[in-house]
């Protein structure tokens, strides 16, 4: 998510690689399904008890697969 001010470009847009992105306006989050809200607190859950990964592995496996 990105907090915008109306004129400055926010520091979180100028550290993404070039490209083509959609950004769009988000006054409230949706509703998550029950299914979502699990898969979440299994998430929680999985890094209270230590199992999480580092981010730089996760953006080198998300890369990986979309090279594909």
């Amino acid at each position: 998510m990105v907090h915008w001010n109306g004129r400055d470009i926010p520091q979180e847009l100028r550290a993404l690689p070039e490209g083509r992105y959609v950004i769009e306006s988000v006054d409230a989050a949706p509703a998550l399904s029950p299914d979502e809200e699990a898969g979440l607190e299994q998430a929680i859950n999985s890094l209270r008890q230590g199992k999480g990964v580092e981010a730089d592995a996760v953006f080198r496996r998300v890369e990986e697969r979309l090279r594909r």
